[in-house]
Order: structure tokens, then sequence, then C-alpha cells
């Protein structure tokens, strides 16, 4: 399987091919490349597909010090060049959002268009930050309960997603230096809403209805801010919008990039 060795880091991605438009789809924190594997399926007989494991996830190398998103929107970037693509539709879920964002304010010349999942512009809001916190202390220690699993199970997937089970023992594997970077990145990062204007490109926003994570709110200040943005609320959705409401969020995504011009 690929990896990319990228500013210092060896990079895991996957990469459908084709000469079709090409889409790079960014996870979610706790998450992997994986989780579009709906969308790829779905758009990869029209559109060249990739999706990549960020700093300190999936199969990507551990995260061995601090980083930042811009540091991560710089690996997005490096990736694509890396594959010869120069420009390309962002989509990104939470945390591959506030990357594709900062990949769009830092990189503007290889953005087609974003996608934005469950996400938001702002930092991390502070009445939820020191109950994340305090579950990856007690994570890092003691390993992961199965308290604390059903927890980030609710959070990042809602009620009664079929495939928690699977998600849930992936995060038993984390590392403890992973999960304090990846955390300390979370909580650190700064608020770029007064910075939104300066994105030209075409933006389409989805944000579960019920996302316990980010509220709606948040999304829609987000999509007020950008030039050209729509938002569209997916009804009974939680904060992984296109992994566990596929049959929703597809069409909205299908439909968007039929729109983009050529």
């Amino acid at each position: 399987m690929p990896n990319a060795i990228i500013n210092g880091q060896s990079i895991y991605f996957e990469d459908t091919g084709g000469s079709g438009p090409a889409l790079i789809f960014s996870h979610g924190l706790l998450m992997d490349h994986t989780m579009f594997e709906a969308q790829v399926q779905a758009l990869r007989g029209r559109y060249r597909c990739v999706s990549w494991d960020e700093r300190g996830h999936g199969r990507t190398q551990d995260a061995t010090e601090a980083f930042s998103y811009y540091d991560s929107a710089d690996d997005l970037a490096a990736l694509l060049a890396h594959l010869g693509i120069q420009q390309a539709v962002l989509v990104g879920m939470s945390q591959g959002g506030y990357l594709s964002l900062r990949a769009a304010l830092r990189h503007p010349q290889i953005v087609r268009a974003l996608v934005l999942i469950d996400t938001q512009a702002q930092p991390e809001d502070p009445a939820k930050l020191p109950g994340y916190m305090k579950m990856v202390a007690e994570w890092m220690q003691h390993g992961l309960s199965d308290e604390i699993a059903t927890i980030i199970e609710h959070i990042i997937l809602g009620e009664g997603f079929s495939g928690a089970a699977d998600w849930k023992a992936r995060w038993k594997n984390f590392r403890p230096n992973n999960l304090q970077q990846i955390f300390t990145t979370l909580g650190t990062r700064d608020d770029i809403s007064t910075r939104l204007g300066e994105i030209q490109a075409p933006v389409l926003v989805i944000h579960g209805e019920l996302d316990a994570a980010i509220e709606v709110a948040r999304a829609q200040d987000m999509t007020n801010r950008l030039a050209r943005a729509e938002l569209v609320v997916i009804p009974g959705a939680g904060h992984a919008a296109n992994l566990t409401h596929a049959e929703q969020a597809n069409p909205l995504i299908e439909r968007f990039l039929a729109n983009l011009p050529r």
C-alpha cells in the first residue's frame, strides 16, 4: 500500500487514479481514510478519489512532535503535488475540515471547491474541551475503557450506528503519544472565522442535525462568512454524517460536484 514521505512524515494514502476531476478526502479526529469508503465507491468511476491518513492516525507514521492544522494543510498540498494533481476538491470532515480550510487559505491555487462536513472555523468550544482532555488523560494512563469508548461513540457516530463496534476496536489501538499530539492540536487551534471571506472557491457545507460535537449554529456562522457557500442539514445525523448517513450525504455531494464549472 502506498506511503509518501512528506514534510518529514510517512503519509499513507489511497488513490483510485483515473483522468476525472480530483477529490481529496480528509478524515476527522480519531478516524481514518476508511470513513469515506461510501463516498469513494459512489464517485470513483467519474472522479479521481484520494483519501489519506493524517498525522497520528491510521497507517500514517506516528506523530512524534507537536504539529498544527497548518502543518496538516501543508501535508495535503504536498500529497497532491506528489501525485501530480494541480487542483482538487477538498472534502473534509470535522478535523479534516479544519485542515482543508487552512489549505484553502495557504494554498488557494490547489482548491477547486470544498465540501465541509460537520466542521467549523471557530476553536473548540471551551465548555467541552476540559471534558475531552480529562477523557484523554484517563485513556492515556489506563487504556480506553468501555465507558469512554461509548461516550466517544455517541459524540462521533451518534446513536445506533451499525459500524460502531469496529470503530471502538480501532480506538483501543491508539498509542498514547498519538493521542497526546492530536488532542493538543485540536485544543490549541486558532480561530479563522474572520479570514473565511478570503476563500473564493465554492463550498458545500453538510452538517448533521444532531451533531453533539459541533452545533449547527457554528456551521451556519461559517457558511455566512464564506463567499460562496451553501449549508445543508441532514435530519437525524450526528457528527459523522457522511459515514452514518451516506445515503443522504452522497446525493448532496454528487449534485454539488456536477454543478461545478469545468
